[in-house]
């Protein structure tokens, strides 16, 4: 597994994507099923851009990464459930 050393500045969500993705064990490819199965398009070259903070998140993009993970738009933005 690579590590990720920098992140970007596009988004506030990306980090905290793949800290989730990392810990329920997910590849990247399987993340992308999930959404796509949720009607949203994204690709791998996408979904590598949004979790590095180097292209911004839609809001179906949003919803759909809360929906898989089971956590608020909130917890993605900030870390934080008590917002």
């Amino acid at each position: 597994m690579k590590i990720r050393k920098n992140y970007g500045d596009k988004n506030l969500i990306g980090k905290k994507i793949y800290e989730l993705r990392i810990a329920k064990g997910l590849k990247q490819k399987d993340l992308i099923a999930q959404i796509q199965a949720q009607g949203v398009d994204i690709n791998p070259s996408s979904m590598s851009k949004l979790e590095g903070q180097y292209r911004g998140a839609t809001d179906k993009e949003i919803r759909a990464i809360a929906k898989i993970f089971s956590v608020s738009y909130e917890f993605l933005l900030d870390g934080n459930e008590n917002v």
